[in-house]
């Protein structure tokens, strides 16, 4: 039997929370010089083109997983041939729309059941979603720590 926990925001508004940062890190991404997406780093840190395969590779599959129950492996297989910004942007566009199908999936009522993220997580869904929009958050500031050193202003992180 399914429970419904009390409500806070509804998955209409998560969504949009959630894609409000994926928009503004395509934003970033945006701002990077090409040459610089993927090979700018600093003190040992990934480029951020790596950091974006990241992103690529958790978002729009983990939710795919979510909605069929299907806990798959993590692995940036998906990410590994692209080779310029516009692949990457596209790719984002794409993960962008996966992800809002995939919304359309899930009831109210899932969100408080436990998955087992990449085999490796085993939390409530809701809980497997933030830690979506925080990890995002978490890399896009990296991001924006090297648009910084760049030289580059990034853009306003409220904006979104």
């Amino acid at each position: 039997m399914k429970t419904l926990a009390a409500q806070v925001i509804t998955p209409e508004d998560l969504l949009k929370h959630w894609q409000g940062h994926r928009a503004l890190t395509r934003r970033v991404i945006e701002a990077f010089p090409e040459k610089d997406f993927f090979g700018f780093s600093i003190a040992g840190m990934r480029p951020f083109s790596k950091l974006t395969n990241e992103l690529l590779s958790i978002a729009s599959p983990a939710l795919k997983g979510i909605v069929n129950r299907d806990s798959q492996p993590f692995t940036e297989k998906d990410t590994e041939e692209l080779t310029t910004k516009a692949q990457y942007l596209q790719k984002w566009d794409e993960s962008t729309k996966k992800i809002n199908d995939n919304w359309q999936k899930l009831a109210v009522e899932d969100f408080g059941e436990t998955f087992n993220l990449f085999g490796q997580y085993e939390f409530p869904i809701i809980h497997n979603i933030f830690y979506f929009i925080d990890n995002e958050v978490h890399h896009r500031g990296q991001g924006y720590v090297y648009l910084r050193a760049l030289g580059i202003e990034p853009p306003f992180f409220w904006e979104r």
